[in-house]
């Protein structure tokens, strides 16, 4: 099993669903993936942990009034772990990004910035000794993907922000693919995005194991959400893009994984 204790500094360790409607995502999520939901005080609001067989997993809480206001759509918000969130958010603002709300302490849990890449994706720097107590299995996060119209532009904004490796796939000369490397192991990656889409920023795409890509595209539509791509073969197996019923975009993957 995909048992985790702690992460090394640059890797991906939790996700967490920002929403208009907690009540339906914990619906549909619980529904889709088997998660189990406890609300629990945040301050003033509410949040979330989703666990599945007692491992936490991820988070949800409702968007805010001002982020609703703001007309910030239902998203999923990925998390990477670091020894500083104070000097990730430095750091990126010196390489062109952004940092939203500055650098947050949450006691216990730790510190935190979501900081904004030039080409618009938010990401969440997080100074923590935790994360995700489970990756990889069925019905856990598996991968991060950065879409971007600006793929070799952004692989050198991480690389510099994260220490980061970056791995050029090409074809025909042409760049088809990023492979993330942290510490010698495979931890994302970056998809050129080609196809026009308006003025939609770029934005990180967590994907989670399923069984079935099949099946759970199927399960998607049947609980009210919908189905963006897919299911389709890649060289590793099989995913489809997805998104929930308020409209947060995320994809699954069925094939092997690491433990």
């Amino acid at each position: 099993m995909g048992k985790r204790e702690r992460y090394e500094p640059g890797t991906f360790c939790w996700v967490e669903l920002a929403t208009t409607d907690p009540a339906g995502a914990k619906a549909f999520y619980t529904g889709l993936f088997g998660w189990e939901a406890e609300d629990v005080p945040a301050g003033e609001a509410t949040y979330t942990l989703l666990r599945l067989d007692g491992d936490e997993v991820y988070g949800l809480y409702a968007l805010d009034a001002a982020r609703r206001e703001a007309d910030i759509q239902p998203h999923w918000l990925s998390h990477v772990s670091v020894e500083d969130a104070e000097a990730v958010a430095s750091r990126s603002r010196e390489l062109g990004g952004t940092v939203e709300g500055g650098v947050v302490d949450v006691g216990e849990h730790g510190r935190f910035a979501i900081v904004r890449d030039p080409s618009g994706a938010n990401l969440v720097a997080w100074e923590t000794r935790a994360g995700a107590r489970r990756v990889n299995d069925p019905g856990c996060m598996t991968w991060n993907e950065l879409q971007t119209r600006e793929p070799e532009r952004m692989a050198a904004y991480y690389a510099e922000l994260f220490g980061w490796k970056m791995e050029a796939q090409r074809e025909d000369a042409n760049l088809a693919y990023v492979v993330i490397k942290n510490g010698g192991k495979s931890n994302g990656g970056i998809m050129p995005v080609t196809e026009p889409q308006g003025d939609a920023p770029s934005f990180w795409l967590a994907y989670f194991t399923v069984a079935s890509s099949d099946d759970a595209a199927a399960k998607t539509q049947e609980l009210g959400g919908r189905v963006y791509a897919g299911p389709m073969n890649i060289g590793a197996g099989r995913i489809a893009v997805l998104a929930d019923p308020q409209g947060a975009a995320f994809a699954v993957f069925a094939g092997e994984t690491d433990d």
